[in-house]
Parts: structure tokens; sequence; C-alpha cells
């Protein structure tokens, strides 16, 4: 089979640039309306009969026949038997990438994560604590491939926080248990897993069932279904987000060897056809260059297929007139990750406003940042990364607001409070601070 990859090839000189930008950029985030139904009909199926709607729609999608969620459940030692069964390269690369990722996100707690309190000058106490959430829910991809990343990258940042409970599900179709995601759970603190996915994971996270205890949060990735669950549940437990395909922008001088560029565009093209890879450059011999990259590396690919439509039907070859127009361009866009492919990026980094993960550098492969580099890769897509951040220590934590007014404080806010009571036509709210008020 002769497969081709076409990215668009756009110049924002062209009359028509900005026509041409927007087409390529559209992605409806909206669920096809028969997933939406089904999604719906296998959350009230859960929340009305728990385990038993969980085991039968795990043994209907996953193939997954059970007598018990006994059958679905993961113990620690299963969990510990699968790390110590790990070949020895593959046991030491999980245990080093723990590591970077535990040490990152350590040092994020400490640089946001703390509980924090002051004295005025009446001697009101104000501050916050900081605390962990009671129970969460990680939800790893577990269909077309095996994500142990994905248990990593959502476990430790939840253990670093101090979550007591972290309970894991994994769809395994057909029972087929990856060793690596199961190995992963061990080394990032897992406390309870179970094989199961799709919908009917999230409802029983969610909801809760007579095996599956009730969770506060539910994170990670997933497909259709999975977001549309986690979109419906959402105000009964938090969630992450709700993320969409993948995506790559690639900010290059020119300075870094064409072929590295075109393979970092591969990298996200071919998780599915819908992900996105673009390129921005000033300069057009360069783009061509990648483009013949493409052409050659292509047919190397296991996942040839997957990439061409991806490239072809969402990506891009932009052609600026500056790397200071390429960065506005970019942070229109506010890619999930953004290489910064030069000689000298953190002379464009300031530039930089919106992006899920900034990657410095042309030794730096957005897929160092997927599995071990430290910082976390579950990141905002579609444009989220406006305003949205990484998933983080701060997303299984929640904040609580101390306030203590000393006799002396109270005469001052209690006055203020009064007028400002009043004036909304709440008299109860205001008298219960003039009570305070000595005489």
């Amino acid at each position: 089979m002769n497969l081709v990859a076409t990215p668009a090839r756009l110049s924002t000189v062209s009359s028509t640039f900005e026509q041409d930008f927007s087409r390529r950029l559209h992605w409806s985030a909206e669920q096809d309306a028969a997933i939406e139904e089904r999604v719906a009909a296998i959350l009230a199926d859960v929340q009305q009969r728990g385990d038993a709607a969980v085991l039968e729609t795990t043994a209907r999608f996953d193939h997954l026949p059970a007598q018990n969620m006994a059958a679905l459940e993961l113990t620690q030692a299963e969990l510990k038997a699968a790390y110590d069964g790990l070949p020895t390269p593959q046991r030491d690369a999980l245990t080093a990438a723990a590591q970077r990722v535990r040490s990152y996100h350590e040092a994020q707690k400490k640089a946001s994560g703390e509980s924090w309190s002051y004295r005025d000058a009446d001697g009101t106490l104000l501050g916050q604590k900081v605390t962990p959430l009671d129970r969460v829910g990680i939800y790893v991809p577990g269909g077309k491939a095996a994500y142990p990343s994905s248990v990593l990258m959502n476990a430790i940042p939840a253990h670093v926080a101090g979550v007591p409970e972290i309970i894991m599900v994994v769809p395994t179709p057909k029972g087929e248990k990856n060793p690596l995601v199961l190995a992963a759970a061990y080394v990032a603190g897992v406390t309870r897993g179970f094989t199961i996915g799709g919908a009917q994971a999230v409802a029983a996270l969610a909801y809760g069932t007579a095996t599956v205890p009730k969770v506060d949060k539910i994170t990670g990735p997933g497909n259709a279904y999975v977001a549309s669950a986690k979109k419906r549940v959402f105000g009964l437990v938090g969630i992450d987000m709700i993320a969409g395909p993948s995506e790559i922008l690639v900010l290059a001088d020119g300075s870094t060897p064409p072929d590295w560029v075109a393979m970092d565009l591969f990298s996200q093209a071919e998780h599915d056809e819908l992900a996105q890879s673009i390129l921005l450059c000033p300069d057009a011999d360069y783009i061509a260059a990648v483009q013949r990259e493409i052409d050659r590396l292509l047919p190397e690919m296991p996942r040839a297929e997957i990439i061409a439509k991806s490239l072809s039907d969402r990506g891009a070859l932009i052609h600026t007139r500056s790397m200071e127009e390429a960065c506005a361009i970019s942070n229109r866009i506010a890619p999930e990750h953004l290489e910064v492919s030069s000689r000298d990026p953190h002379r464009w980094e300031p530039l930089l406003k919106h992006a899920g993960a900034i990657f410095l550098g042309a030794y730096t492969s957005e897929s160092l940042g997927d599995y071990c580099a430290g910082p976390n890769h579950v990141l905002p897509t579609s444009g989220t990364a406006r305003f949205s951040s990484p998933l983080g220590v701060y997303d299984f934590q929640k904040r609580s607001s101390l306030i203590e007014v000393s006799e002396q404080g109270a005469q001052t806010l209690g006055r203020i409070a009064s007028v400002l009571a009043h004036g909304e036509g709440l008299q109860g709210h205001a008298r219960a601070a003039e009570m305070r008020l000595k005489a």
C-alpha cells in the first residue's frame, strides 16, 4: 500500500490564510448523540443496580465474563507479582520514570500546596488550610493499547498530595492484563484496582457500588464514552478535564534536523486519526525538507495508516513571516504540547502564553515528557490551555479558608459588615455582626 501523508501547506502571507487556518483548526467537541444516549443508559443502570450492571456491561463490551466483582478486582499481591516479573530493563525504566514524576510533584507540592496563615495588627488570624481529597478514582485506558505512563501520571500526584485511597479502573478486553500497567500501579501506590472500563467504570466510581467505593474525583483520559460519562457525573464528583484528541505544535527556526521534527509530528499523529500535528516555521525550504522526511519515514511506521490520515485531515505545515508571528499563532492555538525547536528556545519562551506543556530545545522531544521527564502528561487540549492547567498535586487537594477574628478585630469588621449587610437588605447578617460590637 502506497500511503501518502499530505498535511495542509499554509502561508500567513496568503489572502486566504485566516479562512484556511480556521478550517484546519476546527474540531467539534460535541459527542455523537447515539453515544450520549448509550452512556446515559449505562450510568442509570449502574446507579440503580450497582455491581450487577457493571458485571453485565463489562461482559458485553470487554468480553470479560465474571461471576462476581471479586473476579475483577486486582489484589496488591497481583500488582507486586507483575512488578517482580518484569524484565529488568522494563522494571528499571518504570522505577526511574516513577521517581522523576514523584520528584517533580513533590517540588510542586512544596511550591503551592502548603497551608498558611498570618495575624493582622488587631490579632485576627487569616489563612488557608490545604487538605487532600479522601478518595480518588483514576481511569487508565486499556483498549487498543496499554498505558503504564497514565498510571504514573495520575496516581503519583494523588499519592504525593496525601490522598489515602487511590482506586484504579482499567479495561482488560477478554481478560488480557498488561504486566507493565499492573506494575506501574504497584510503583505508584494504587490502593485498589478493578478490571473494568468504559462508562460503567466511571459510573461505578461516581455512584459507588457494593464493591467499588464512591470517589470524590475522577481523573484520567479515555474514549468518547468515558469523556461523555465524566461530563455527566461532574458535580456529583470532581473531574480533571474533558480531553479531546492529542495535539502537538512545533515552532522551528530551521536549525533542527528535519527528520527529528517529522518524527515529532508523527508522535502525536500516531495516537488516532483525529490527532493534530502542526509545524510553524519562517523558513520555506525547511518546511519542504520536513515534508520530504515525512514521505521518507512514513512507510517505516507500524501505525502508518493512522499517521497518514491524521496528517492529511488535520495536520498543517505553516510558513510564517517570522518566529515572532509563529509565537503569536501558537498562542491562538493554545496547543496541548508545544515544542520550541530552536537554537535559542529561551529567546522565544517569554512570548508563549498558552500551552499545556512547553518543550524547550531540539533535544526535548515531546515523547520524553510523555514518559519520564517528570512534569505531568495529562494536559488540556482543544484550546483549553488558554484557561486550564496540567494535572498536578493541586488537583488532588482542596483549600479551606481560615478565619479567627479577635475581639478587637470584630469592632472594625463588624461595622463594615453591618453597613454592607443593611445595604443588601439582609438584617440577620447585620445583626449577627452588630451583636459582637461593644456598646
